[in-house]
């Protein structure tokens, strides 16, 4: 399972396969976080041969980051991982603030530094635009960061079409993260042909619709934190989606694979997209969605999954 894959234009190369960090420490996300749970996922990850962990300053208010860098520091293999995180974000008076402004990206990507225990991030993203700054400036200091070896690579995420390409205006975004899965694809529309010509490479988030996709759920399937008020795991649309499920799980089954690494490998089959970052609460998951390398799909099997979510 060695195959790698280079970033769009960057010179990050991974493999395909990486970890959404999203509860890792994600203790404002997720309800019973387990920490030491935590600690082993990324240990049997990085192990089976995981190298690009994406993280964020929100996830858990930095300590996913903080989590991260324990764990990585103490294997000692820093140079062979890509780790990307996300900033912009301020708590003022209890209150969550977006901040793009250059004096502001330069200090969140110093505590992540920090946070992190490493001397560079190899992606850094803008993970959303704010109200006043121009994006181009925004992106202009995460410029400057990359030249002085703070970063490797420029991201944005959660920009609009039209941001986007202000942001991209000198030509410095390499990647975008973008919502994206089978049950949302309007990014085909609105941001592959314009990435696919400008080199960015589009990072779907929320490959798996928070588990849906995974094909994890059943009608029977309850929720009680930040899902629960998701319109497609409600009702007649969560019914809709499961029986889409249920006819994906039959391709899955003939090639003697799990639902979600169908869903995985349909995505690294699309022009736009080099890596995935599934999200995983296990050290099993995680080595089930490293399993999607194996796997390839045909023509007629990418139309046909294509079609049950047209």
């Amino acid at each position: 399972m060695s195959k790698k894959v280079r970033i769009g234009n960057t010179d990050l190369v991974v493999n395909p396969i990486g970890l959404g960090a999203n509860a890792i420490g994600g203790h404002n996300l997720y309800n019973g976080i387990d920490e030491q749970l935590n600690r082993e996922l990324l240990r049997t990850a990085i192990n089976e041969g995981l190298d690009y962990i994406d993280t964020a300053f929100t996830y858990g208010m930095g300590r996913s980051e903080e989590i991260i860098g324990e764990v990585v520091n103490e294997m000692g293999n820093r140079q062979g991982l890509t780790i990307a995180t996300k900033g912009t974000q301020r708590i003022v008076d209890g209150e969550r603030v977006i901040d793009n402004s250059p004096a502001y990206l330069r200090e969140t990507v110093d505590a992540s530094l920090k946070r992190l225990q490493t001397d560079y991030i190899d992606l850094f993203y803008i993970h959303y635009p704010d109200e006043n700054t121009p994006k181009y400036e925004a992106v202009g200091a995460l410029k400057e960061l990359k030249d002085s070896g703070k970063i490797r690579a420029i991201g944005v995420s959660n920009f609009s079409p039209e941001q986007l390409k202000e942001a991209n205006q000198d030509g410095y975004v390499d990647v975008l993260q973008g919502h994206y899965n089978l049950l949302n694809r309007q990014a085909e529309t609105d941001y592959f042909p314009y990435t696919i010509a400008n080199n960015i490479s589009f990072v779907p988030y929320f490959p798996f619709a928070s588990g849906l996709l995974a094909g994890k759920y059943t009608k029977d399937t309850t929720f009680d934190d930040f899902r629960k008020n998701m319109p497609h795991l409600q009702g007649e649309a969560f019914e809709q989606n499961l029986a889409k499920v249920e006819k994906l799980r039959v391709i899955a089954n003939d090639k003697q694979t799990e639902v979600s690494n169908l869903v995985l490998a349909w995505y690294l089959a699309q022009d736009a997209i080099d890596t995935v970052i599934p999200g995983a609460k296990t050290p099993k998951q995680v080595i089930r969605n490293l399993k999607t390398l194996e796997l390839q799909l045909t023509p007629a099997e990418m139309e046909t999954i294509g079609r049950i979510f047209s």
